[in-house]
């Protein structure tokens, strides 16, 4: 493993919109300390929260904590750009969307800076999420023109005889939208774009951790012509927050992202709002023997190890079969051995910091509770401060936490098994659904498993680490309630109408 420590005095530092950081830029950023966007308007508070880059803690910026009366100026603006979103055409909300994502485009390099300020991903990865980012608003900008609904043949019943129906699809209004830090910038546009284009409005609470390019969105937002109030950004406590929100009778739905433990606690105080939750898994992929082991080591480490493990569709677990196992380990390992370990902001660096050293000493002490129960660690595992070096466990015993919760860290285990049946079963042994994937060139046995793994989403000859913005995506069991993706968000973020009338 090669690990590379950066030293902050060999780089030429410069002051980045309040923030410390070895980008060099001349153009200055806007706002040095970002108070809650509302209504259009920056909204200063009396207390700030610091924001600090994971991988040594230093200060990246200053954000505005929300309290409870600017909740409710958030809600009250939200109302007004509802109204005014509900009343643009189809066309309008889709022009709208694609001039933001022409703010997006051009922003991008600052975008890419914040994320990676923000959660401590590597640069490199930090560009790929904004990127991803402009796909987003461009595909909700395509569902927000063929939004529609259906004719219902009344005559199918002899008692609408003369009767003709359709049904419409009207927006919610104010959505509370609780977005995580991983993926700070596209998976709060996989709530904010489906929601504008169904003609909704947003009120955003983003991760404590990494407000920063969700309140820069908020800037690009208004530059490109949308109507105040249609998007808003409180930042502050989490919690205190999302009770708020919950409670709240004129926000009509929650959108959230993150935890099972978090997303159950939401859905039991919901009541009759609607919600949707995009929660956890623990991500599986099966090697049969005919697999193609050049690409599934390849795509095991940007799957195990890409955005330093902390994906939702991570993998975690791969089961292989036993005539390859050994091969396939020791390919493992050796491609795991060249990731480059080191500061996010240096361009070749490929592994990180955790979102702050807790994350981290919970991972290390997972990965120690298994190697105690009977694992084998071929590689990696050492942490320091926020950092861990990516890990390859072997034969970890099915009790340990690594192999039956969601690690959320660069960890993968490796287990052997005898026939596909025995991998089905071992695959499906976890309380989570979200992705799977399986690797073999018999496309009969490919489609059987994908009928019997018990996930959402299953991916053939790829990791479930693989997702496309615009694909459907959500969990089974406790991986979630309802689907991202801007087409399926859109219906969840809608209100189904029907109108009947005589024609007779």
């Amino acid at each position: 493993m090669r690990a590379i420590l950066s030293d902050p005095d060999s780089h030429n530092w410069c002051d980045i919109r309040g923030m410390t950081s070895v980008f060099s830029t001349s153009e200055p950023l806007v706002h040095t300390n970002y108070g809650l966007y509302i209504g259009g308007e920056w909204v200063q508070t009396a207390r700030k929260d610091e924001v600090r880059l994971p991988y040594d803690g230093s200060v990246v910026g200053m954000v505005a904590h929300a309290e409870e009366p600017h909740i409710d100026a958030a809600v009250r603006a939200a109302q007004e750009g509802a109204r005014a979103m509900a009343a643009l055409a189809n066309y309008e909300r889709a022009e709208l969307l694609l001039r933001i994502a022409d703010q997006v485009r051009k922003d991008e390099p600052e975008l890419a800076k914040l994320i990676c300020s923000e959660t401590g991903k590597p640069i490199k990865e930090a560009r790929i999420e904004a990127g991803r980012s402009v796909n987003t608003l461009i595909a909700a900008a395509h569902e927000a023109r063929q939004l529609h609904g259906e004719v219902v043949p009344m005559d199918f019943a002899s008692g609408a005889k003369g009767r003709m129906a359709i049904t419409v699809r009207e927006p919610l209004g104010v959505i509370g939208a609780i977005t995580p830090f991983n993926f700070p910038l596209n998976l709060t546009l996989h709530k904010l774009a489906p929601a504008l284009a169904a003609g909704n409005a947003i009120v955003d609470k983003p991760a404590e951790r990494t407000p920063l390019s969700a309140l820069r969105l908020a800037e690009l937002v208004t530059r490109a012509g949308a109507p105040k109030g249609a998007y808003n950004v409180v930042t502050g406590n989490g919690p205190a927050i999302a009770g708020l929100l919950l409670e709240d009778p004129r926000v009509a739905m929650i959108t959230f992202t993150g935890s099972m433990q978090v997303g159950a606690s939401l859905r039991a105080k919901a009541g009759l709002k609607r919600v949707t939750l995009e929660l956890g898994n623990n991500s599986a992929v099966i090697l049969e023997p005919d697999a193609d082991l050049n690409t599934a080591v390849s795509r095991s480490v940007t799957g195990a190890f890409s955005n330093n493990g902390q994906s939702c569709i991570s993998l975690q677990r791969v089961f292989v079969h036993e005539s390859i196992a050994n091969e396939y380990l020791d390919r493992l390992v050796a491609a795991v051995g060249n990731l480059k370990i080191g500061h996010p902001y240096e361009p070749t660096t490929d592994i990180s910091s955790l979102i702050d050293e807790t994350a981290a000493i919970r991972v290390e002490s997972w990965i120690r509770q298994a190697v105690d129960s009977g694992a084998r660690l071929p590689c990696g595992g050492k942490r320091t401060f926020a950092t861990v070096e990516p890990a390859v466990l072997a034969d970890a015993p099915a009790a340990a936490r690594i192999s039956c919760e969601e690690v959320f860290g660069p960890v993968v285990s490796v287990y052997k098994y005898r026939n596909l049946e025995d991998a089905l079963a071992q695959a499906n042994n976890t309380p989570y659904g979200l992705q799977a994937g399986i690797f073999t060139s018999d496309m009969k046995r490919a489609f059987q498993a994908a009928r019997e793994l018990q996930f959402a989403g299953v991916i053939i000859n790829d990791v479930p680490t693989f997702r496309m913005d615009h694909m459907p995506y959500g969990g089974m069991k406790n991986s979630g309630l309802g689907r991202e993706g801007p087409r399926y968000a859109i219906e969840e973020m809608t209100e189904l109408k029907l109108i009947c009338w005589q024609t007779e």
